[in-house]
């Protein structure tokens, strides 16, 4: 252990480890944040707490199943002479829930339906425990692919379970000010529900061995989201500035 603080592969590795698992992680962030939206704030904080601490959770004990994950990806089955595995089930099932979350959402969001005042109604405490338990479906999906990067970059546990630490405290510190925002300008939320169909599209293109570039992915949200950012300047410029 005490080697690895004298090592500089050991340091590059979590270097690294950390940007790759915090990029990862924008997947998780942005599907925690639109499911807290909603919640009071109070609630939503909570929410955030759970989900990113179990998100923590899952990930460390994930590494230390690390022979039981390689094994993940030994076919079960092939469909069209593509071998399916353990791995390819939960992507391709967790891309599914993420396309049938952000339909529904995104109908509700269209219908306007009185989504927004369940909050103040007596069944806020389960539909935080309803939010809670889809965060816990999206972190076991996420942390799979997550947890076999880290398998693939270093070769040393303390360094993998350092990253995952570090990257999940940049997405508690981010998940707040991420999920303030979408709140506070609707149109993002229907911006982010977009990105959780694409995220959904890619995570089932996995699933089926077809690898969608993620670098696409990100530069198409990141383009949608700097156009986004200027209408949200746009129109608080004209509020500010009635004509």
């Amino acid at each position: 252990m005490l080697e690895l603080l004298t090592d500089p592969q050991a340091w590059a590795a979590l270097a690294t480890l950390t940007v790759l698992e915090i990029v990862l992680g924008i997947d998780n962030l942005v599907f925690i944040s639109v499911l807290v939206a909603r919640l009071p704030k109070a609630k939503a904080t909570r929410a955030r707490q759970i989900g990113l601490t179990l998100a923590l959770v899952f990930r460390i004990l994930l590494l230390f199943a690390i022979t039981t994950l390689m094994a993940l990806r030994t076919p079960l089955f092939h469909i069209g002479g593509i071998g399916i595995s353990w791995h390819g089930i939960i992507l391709i099932g967790g891309g599914l829930f993420l396309l049938a979350k952000a339909t529904h959402e995104i109908h509700g969001e269209v219908e306007a339906r009185e989504h927004a005042e369940a909050s103040a109604t007596p069944a806020v405490q389960r539909a935080l425990w309803v939010v809670v338990a889809q965060v816990v479906v999206i972190d076991l999906v996420f942390s799979v692919d997550s947890i076999l990067t880290a398998i693939g970059m270093a070769k040393d546990l303390e360094v993998m379970i350092a990253a995952v630490m570090i990257a999940v405290a940049v997405m508690y510190v981010a998940s707040a000010p991420t999920a303030a925002f979408i709140a506070k300008y609707p149109t993002t939320k229907m911006l982010a529900l977009a990105f959780l169909m694409l995220i959904g599209v890619a995570l089932i293109a996995d699933g089926f061995e077809f690898h969608i570039p993620r670098g696409y992915i990100y530069f198409a949200m990141a383009f949608a989201g700097a156009v986004e950012a200027f209408n949200v300047l746009a129109a608080r410029n004209r509020r500010r500035n009635p004509q």
